[in-house]
């Protein structure tokens, strides 16, 4: 008897890896040619040349999948290995969607193909999405990691993680120094004229363990003319989850963050994280099927911009004092493949007197950081992140710069490993030092 198969317009009976709920479009699929060009762009396949950790193995498994073969260990596993960087959906000359291909298979193996993860696996991952999602419960870590790295514990207590498990290891290792919390204002005034009125998301990790970049953000953007309104409730964006297949917990923080910033009466949204402005533009598609708030994240998408987006888009008025000093540029990948965003941060970046920017060789292959990527892939992570430090070393900048928080961890861990003690900043640091005429010394440090 002949295995039933889904047909071409979506009819499932059960026996395929996908159910009928957003499985990968077989049009999508379709438009793949397995041309190769993808190849070379893909971190996976750079690191082990498997077939199946290309973009074009994957989407083979999809296709597969969509014919009718079960949801198996080996699709659960070339998913998994996938970063999400993105960077195929540059490189690709027929216009391939992957990313909304990988979204919606994540999504499947959330839901049907979970028990082909180890327990280990499962565990771990319900322990990231109950802590790095919610920004009151790293509140509650901030003091415990600070005693921890005062107390210098982490010369005893690395060396056995590294043992027990590369997780924890690289969890410990990535971990930033924890500083005083810099609140930010529910509203912060433009300085001078109001040229704008915007919005800000304060993010998770960036809130917690990077404040001092929200204050810098605000008050660049004050700076500029824009008044920035903070709501002070607001929560996760949902990228994290999201991008790991968690549909409805990330669609739940969605509509959460629609619901926090209506009625702000902003003209912009500004995210100054790569991840979580990748997904609040995509929050249209995401909730397309939600009658009560369609209509809403197509609007909230519309205004949603990158932080240098909104710098670019502004004629800079606010005083650019010297900055003489080299930097390098990394992209984070959800800025430059997801969001297309390249030229305006090195737009932001050159309007700032003495000051050089230097650019990272294969600087649009991933560091490894990748969202969750390296915690529930520790290995090649690191393999990536040791491949992006030598090549940010090789510019010799004095400073690695770029716009995600993730990028930030993953790079400042990888320089370390190597005995290279290079300060990283994010890009709005960079101007922020300008503005004040900080000098170089507000980055170096």
């Amino acid at each position: 008897m002949t295995e039933a198969k889904p047909d071409l317009l979506g009819s499932f009976d059960g026996t395929g890896a996908f159910d009928e709920h957003h499985p990968p479009a077989r049009e999508l699929v379709d438009d793949c040619v397995h041309c190769g060009f993808c190849l070379p762009a893909c971190p996976t396949y750079s690191l082990w040349g498997e077939e199946m950790d290309s973009p074009r193995g994957r989407i083979y498994l999809m296709k597969e999948g969509l014919e009718g073969e079960p949801m198996s260990p080996s699709l659960v596993q070339h998913v998994d290995a996938c970063l999400g960087c993105m960077a195929c959906v540059t490189a690709c000359p027929s216009g391939v969607q992957y990313d909304k291909l990988v979204e919606a298979t994540r999504q499947q193996v959330e839901r049907r193909g979970a028990e082909h993860r180890t327990r280990g696996q499962r565990l771990l991952r319900s322990a990231i999405f109950a802590l790095f999602p919610r920004p009151e419960r790293l509140r509650l870590v901030r003091p415990f990691l600070a005693l921890y790295q005062r107390t210098g514990l982490s010369r005893l207590v690395r060396p056995v993680l590294a043992r027990l498990s590369p997780t924890l290891a690289t969890m410990e290792a990535i971990a930033p120094p924890v500083g005083p919390r810099v609140p930010v204002p529910a509203l912060v005034p433009a300085v001078g004229a109001k040229r704008m009125t915007v919005g800000m998301l304060l993010g998770c990790v960036q809130r917690e363990f990077y404040p001092g970049v929200n204050a810098a953000t605000a008050r660049v953007l004050a700076a500029e003319g824009c008044e920035v309104v903070v709501p002070p409730d607001q929560g996760c964006c949902g990228a994290l989850s999201v991008h790991a297949g968690r549909e409805a917990e990330g669609l739940d923080y969605a509509r959460a963050l629609i619901d926090t910033f209506s009625g702000a009466g902003v003209e912009r949204i500004v995210a100054n994280s790569a991840g979580c402005g990748s997904t609040m533009k995509d929050y249209a598609d995401l909730l397309a099927d939600d009658p009560d708030y369609a209509e809403r994240a197509v609007a909230f998408a519309a205004r949603t911009r990158d932080i240098s987006e909104v710098l670019a888009e502004l004629e800079p008025v606010a005083t650019r004092h010297p900055l003489p000093m080299t930097v390098a540029y990394h992209d984070a990948c959800h800025l430059r493949h997801a969001q297309g965003v390249k030229a305006q941060p090195r737009a932001v970046l050159a309007t700032i007197p003495g000051l050089v920017v230097k650019e990272i060789a294969d600087g649009d292959m991933c560091c490894g950081s990748a969202g969750i990527y390296n915690l529930t892939n520790p290995e090649p992570a690191r393999e990536l992140g040791d491949r992006k430090a030598a090549n940010v070393a090789a510019t010799g900048a004095e400073v690695l710069v770029t716009s995600n928080p993730g990028c930030l961890l993953q790079i400042t861990d990888a320089l370390r490993r190597q005995g290279r003690e290079m300060p990283t900043a994010h890009m709005v640091l960079v101007l922020d030092a300008s503005l004040r005429g900080a000098g170089p010394e507000a980055l170096r440090g």
